[in-house]
């Protein structure tokens, strides 16, 4: 009769925790995830992250030719808010512009603004400010009244000093477009509306393959006369339906809960959509192709998702991020996406307004997709 094994060993948790490790080293993903998530989360909320976003884009309109105008306007470009570019030749363009999304603010000078200046009839000054994202644009809206008092004063100790009013009689008129009541479910369901998809349909796909093989299924896969195309459109078809389906229960929500508006078309919202989703099963079957089993398929999904969530524009302003961290964003489908969704939603934009968006997710999905199919073919070798 053998001895019962003592209550209490170190030798035998030792050989356990040896164990464990021997199997760690082998799981060259997973010990990548160990040190790439902590490096990742430093450097991304260390460097790209910034709430306080700088140099945004800014067509300025001016009527008025006279020095006080321009030394607005100077003070504006040498602020830290405000990059004036070329491009507005008329309001129309210039609004055309904000509902693209090339620039946040649109700033109108009037053409009588010097003469009322000196009269001291309070001009006005019109700053619309692209409000689908408050937080983006706030500190330049709350920053410009002071700008025009230091453009003023710097232009009254010069040679209008005789003329100058002992004040700063000007008006400045702030108009939030697309949102004037800066809410904020306006700016964050229509990306989550991405930031849900993203996820979901992902790990979904991302599942696919590695669960044949564990199941041990994949001999079946393989038996079968089907091209490696049939079988990946096979495989992204019913999460494409998936997709959608979580799609009708966030707008359905969106209108019910959080009264968000649907300015644009619901046809050109789903078109959109549907290429989204597509590029985003396409991916998740790619980490099936890549991954060994279905944890390191969850952890690419996962390595994937943080720096998408974080560099979209979703959670932080976009172009509050240094230049490298933007490169990185506009490589991402959901950054595309979250513009598309708010344009539509928000903007009443049409195909020609999100096309700018929409060709980088055709060629984010093509790329993927041919991706997917040549590392199927070499698991089939």
């Amino acid at each position: 009769m053998s001895a019962k094994p003592s209550a209490f060993s170190w030798s035998r948790i030792t050989a356990l925790m040896i164990k464990e490790f021997i199997q760690m080293r082998r799981d060259r993903l997973t010990f990548a995830m160990i040190i790439a998530v902590p490096i990742l989360q430093l450097v991304l909320f260390g460097y790209a992250i910034n709430t306080d976003p700088k140099r945004l884009p800014t067509a300025v309109i001016s009527a008025d030719h006279g020095p006080i105008s321009r030394a607005i306007v100077n003070a504006m470009q040498i602020s830290t808010y405000f990059d004036i570019i070329d491009g507005a030749a008329s309001e129309q363009s210039a609004n055309e512009m904000l509902a693209r999304g090339d620039v946040s603010y649109v700033v109108t000078i009037p053409v009588d603004f010097e003469q009322k200046f000196v009269r001291g009839e309070d001009p006005q000054i019109l700053v619309e400010a692209d409000a689908t994202d408050p937080a983006a644009t706030a500190g330049g809206v709350a920053a410009l009244p002071n700008i025009i008092q230091q453009a003023v004063n710097e232009q009254g100790a010069g040679a209008l000093s005789s003329v100058m009013p002992t004040s700063t009689p000007v008006d400045v008129v702030i108009h939030k477009r697309y949102n004037p009541e800066g809410v904020t479910a306006y700016n964050i369901v229509p990306g989550l509306l991405g930031t849900i998809l993203t996820m979901t349909t992902i790990l979904m796909t991302g599942l696919a393959l590695t669960r044949e093989v564990e199941r041990g299924t994949m001999e079946n896969l393989l038996a079968m006369p089907a091209r490696p195309y049939e079988i990946m459109i096979g495989k992204i078809l019913p999460y494409i339906g998936f997709g959608f389906l979580q799609v009708a229960v966030i707008l359905i929500a969106a209108y019910a809960l959080f009264s968000v508006p649907m300015e644009g078309s619901m046809i050109v919202l789903l078109g959109a959509t549907l290429l989204f989703i597509a590029a985003s099963v396409t991916l998740g079957y790619t980490f099936s192709t890549l991954a060994r089993n279905q944890m390191q398929a969850m952890q690419m999904t996962f390595f994937y998702f943080l720096p998408s969530i974080l560099l979209s524009g979703f959670m932080f302003p976009f172009r509050g991020m240094p230049g490298w961290a933007q490169a990185i964003g506009e490589v991402l489908p959901l950054t595309h996406f979250i513009r598309i969704a708010r344009a539509v939603m928000l903007k009443g934009g049409g195909w020609v307004e999100i096309a700018p968006n929409l060709w980088p997710l055709a060629l984010f999905w093509l790329a993927v997709a041919t991706l997917a199919l040549a590392r199927y073919r070499r698991t089939l070798d």
